[in-house]
């Protein structure tokens, strides 16, 4: 237990970097859109290299995103069917999904360091700006790493091992405790 500790807090410290990231894009590409509006209502005239350049944050949103989903349990699950399980066969299954989730953690990092050592392309934004595509196929593989430092977390990822009645006290403690006007 004395190495998971540390990759746990890593894990975290990375999903909160993810989270930053994903925000930084977001503004970016809202600040990108807005100039484009204030040219537009300016001038006239619109900027041929807003969109293009706006659009090149979304592979980073998504794929950070998707890594964040995973490290709040906030995946695709079938809770119902899980939970009708008796708690043998849930450990099976949540074991089963950590290993199809590890399995495309790793793939997404191969194959997609592969995609990123052979993108040659060129986005042409305008003809002043010019962006690599390795800009955007860089993460992939930076989401299959993160996916993958996420699994340390074991079944914590999954929604079905949260003890419902627990939650809901934990909810109405807080709820009772707060002054009311």
């Amino acid at each position: 237990m004395g190495v998971l500790q540390p990759l746990r807090r890593l894990s975290d410290g990375v999903n909160q970097v993810a989270i930053v990231v994903c925000v930084g894009c977001i503004l970016a590409m809202l600040g990108i859109s807005f100039t484009a509006f204030l040219y537009k209502l300016v001038t006239g005239s619109t900027l041929s290299w807003t969109y293009s350049l706006a659009r090149l944050f979304l592979p980073w949103i998504g794929f950070l995103s998707m890594t964040i989903s995973l490290r709040y349990g906030e995946h695709v699950a079938m809770t119902l069917l899980v939970r009708s399980l008796p708690r043998i066969m849930v450990k099976i299954a949540a074991g089963l999904c950590l290993a199809v989730i590890g399995l495309f953690a790793l793939m997404l990092t191969w194959y997609g360091w592969e995609y990123f050592t052979s993108a040659t392309q060129v986005y042409m934004v305008s003809a002043q700006i010019q962006i690599s595509s390795k800009f955007t196929a860089v993460v992939l593989p930076i989401s299959g790493v993160i996916m993958l430092l996420h699994l340390v977390h074991g079944f914590a990822l999954l929604e079905h091992f949260l003890d419902d009645s627990h939650v809901i006290d934990e909810l109405i403690e807080t709820a009772d405790g707060e002054p009311r006007s």
